[in-house]
């Protein structure tokens, strides 16, 4: 089994799925083989890769109908793979609430993963979904938007990361926290900028990304942002941020 990543921020609309996305086909293109685990109920990145959500999706591997492989798609990319998942995930939770092992369903599905780089797409909240995404992570990729309640809620984040390192994944551990939608034209992003990197220090990675139309678009096509358009500003900082994830994995 490999490298399992959770891209996780409980704040919505900071980039956790476009992040998640164009990481995962970078690293497919630098010859990883990848698995882009969809635990989202919005199913946005499955949607943003042209994958089909019918069949057997990421709460049916939960529940323990399929196995991974049976519910894994295959995408118009080579290395890189989606668990899909729908709109049916988002009554999971309460589904397996009471049972002993609700918070450690991921980590048993993945165990017969023989893909090298895992990444999970976390749902914008600290529910049971995201508890299961960092007790099976090796280690975790924070997004955060460059605005003015950036900082909001990271704390209890930190926090919850804290708490299943204790009680479920010692090991847990962050591999970085990215700047994304970043204006240069504003104070506010060197603003924002500046608090990060005190208080991450080297574990804030050095590009940034910045805010773009073609970075926007791209999921409307079910595509990443370096199929859509590889010459953009997107593309080339999600190229760059990936070359650091992988230098970071090394």
């Amino acid at each position: 089994m490999g490298q399992i990543i959770a891209v996780t921020n409980q704040k919505g609309g900071v980039g956790k799925t476009t992040t998640t996305i164009n990481v995962a086909y970078n690293l497919a293109k630098s010859g990883k083989k990848v698995l882009l685990v969809d635990l989202d109920p919005q199913g946005n990145a499955s949607s943003g890769l042209d994958v089909s959500k019918t069949d057997q999706t990421t709460r049916d591997v939960l529940t323990g109908k399929v196995k991974l492989n049976e519910a894994v798609k295959s995408t118009d990319y080579n290395n890189l793979a989606v668990l899909p998942t729908d709109a049916e995930l988002a009554t999971l939770e309460t589904e397996i609430a009471t049972a002993k092992d609700r918070a450690l369903r991921l980590k048993s599905a993945l165990q017969t993963s023989d893909f090298d780089i895992v990444l999970i797409d976390c749902p914008p909240s600290l529910g049971l979904l995201t508890v299961n995404a960092l007790t099976a992570a090796d280690s975790v990729i924070i997004p955060v938007q460059t605005e003015y309640y950036a900082l909001e809620g990271l704390g209890q984040l930190l926090e919850t990361m804290k708490l299943v390192r204790q009680a479920l994944n010692p090991h847990l551990a962050i591999l970085g926290v990215v700047m994304t939608m970043y204006n240069s034209r504003t104070t506010l992003s060197a603003q924002v900028e500046e608090q990060l990197k005190s208080n991450f220090k080297e574990r804030l990675f050095e590009t940034v990304v910045p805010r773009n139309i073609r970075v926007a678009e791209a999921p409307s096509h079910g595509k990443p942002v370096g199929e859509y358009d590889k010459w953009s500003k997107g593309a080339r900082a999600y190229k760059a941020l990936t070359k650091e994830v992988l230098e970071r994995l090394s």
